[in-house]
C-alpha cells in the first residue's frame, strides 16, 4: 500500500478497516489474529467488517496483538469512538524524567566519541558534546539549523557527504536501514516523506531493490576521511524496552564506536586538531548556506 494510501485510510478509516490493514501488514489471518489475542475468528470477523463495535479492551488487545506502534494504536482507539490511550509528552516532561536522565548519561558514558538521540526520523533532539565537536571538523553546524536531521546531514552535498568514504555503498547501507527499522517494521507516510525528500539529492537511489548489502558482515562501518586521515566507526543503537509512551516508543540512542584500534587511538586528536584550527580560522571548511 503506497503512503498516500495509508493516510488517507487513518484519516478516514474505521477502526475496524485500519485493525485489517496492520493485520494484512502483518500477513496474519483472522484465525492467526484471533489465537493471538484469545478472541473468536468470528468477533474479528464482525469487527473488521462494521458489524460489531470493538470495546476500548479490544482494540488494545489486538493492536497489541498485532506489534502496531502507540501513535498508530491512539488513531485505531480514536477511530473507535475511545480517548487516546498513550501518552505523546515531550522528552523534557515530568513523567519521562527517569528516560531522558537515563539517556543523558548513556551520552555521556560514549564521550569522547559522538552519540545523539534522534527521533524515529532521525532527527536529533539530544546529542553529547562529542558530537558536534566531531561533525564540526568536517562542516559548519552553524549552517544547519536545530533540530538537524542526521540523515539530510550525511547526504547532502554541502554536508558531510564529500568526507564518506565509499558513499554510493554506505548511502545504500544507510536508505537499507531506514527501511529495515521503521517503526513498526511499516513505511509510515512521515518515513516515505524523508525517503522521497533524500531521493532528491544527487545519485541517491531510494527504491529497495536497489539497496541490497553485504549481510555477511557483523557491523557496516562509516568511514570518514580528511587531510589525509580516515576514521572508521560503526553505530550501537540502544531503544527503550517495553516503551509505555510515544515518545519513548519512537526515540533511538546511536552511539559511535570505533571499528579499529587506529580510529580509537587518533580520534580525540583529530578532533582536538580541528577544533584548534576552527577556532583559528584556518580549518578551511564550507561556510554557511545561504
Amino acid at each position: 500500500m503506497t503512503a498516500s494510501a495509508t493516510t488517507r485510510q487513518f484519516e478516514s478509516g474505521s477502526a475496524g478497516a485500519l485493525l485489517r490493514h496492520w493485520r494484512d501488514l502483518r500477513g496474519k489471518s483472522q484465525l492467526d489474529l484471533a489465537l493471538d489475542a484469545g478472541v473468536s475468528q468470528k468477533h474479528i470477523s464482525f469487527v473488521e467488517s462494521g458489524r460489531s463495535q470493538p470495546s476500548r479492551q479490544m482494540v488494545v488487545d489486538l493492536a497489541e496483538a498485532l506489534e502496531v506502534p502507540l501513535r498508530e494504536r491512539n488513531a485505531i482507539l480514536l477511530a473507535a469512538g475511545y480517548a487516546p490511550h498513550y501518552s505523546d509528552a515531550a522528552l523534557d516532561a515530568p513523567s519521562l524524567s527517569r528516560i531522558s536522565k537515563a539517556l543523558q548519561r548513556m551520552l555521556k558514558q560514549n564521550e569522547p566519541f559522538p552519540a545523539v538521540v534522534m527521533d524515529r526520523y532521525w532527527n536529533v533532539m539530544l546529542a553529547n558534546d562529542a558530537a558536534p565537536l566531531f561533525f564540526g571538523c568536517f562542516i559548519n553546524l552553524a549552517a544547519w539549523p536545530a533540530p538537524r536531521n542526521l540523515l539530510h546531514l550525511t547526504f547532502d552535498p554541502s554536508g558531510l557527504r564529500p568526507f564518506v568514504v565509499d558513499w554510493r555503498a554506505t548511502s545504500r547501507m544507510l536508505l537499507a536501514r531506514v527501511y529495515r527499522e521503521a517503526l513498526g517494521h511499516v513505511i509510515d507516510p512521515g518515513t516515505r516523506q524523508l525517503l522521497e525528500e533524500l531521493g532528491q539529492y544527487p545519485d541517491v537511489d531510494i527504491r529497495r531493490r536497489a539497496l541490497d548489502t553485504d549481510a555477511s558482515s557483523p557491523m557496516i562501518p562509516l568511514t570518514f576521511t580528511k587531510d589525509g586521515v580516515s576514521l572508521s566507526y560503526f553505530s550501537l543503537i540502544t531503544t527503550v524496552g517495553t516503551p509505555l509512551t510515544i515518545t519513548a516508543q519512537e526515540l533511538r540512542l546511536e552511539c559511535m564506536i570505533p571499528a579499529d584500534d587506529e580510529t580509537e587511538r587518533i580520534h580525540a586528536e583529530f578532533v582536538a586538531r580541528h577544533a584548534r584550527e576552527r577556532n583559528s580560522g584556518t580549518d578551511g571548511r564550507s561556510r554557511p548556506r545561504p
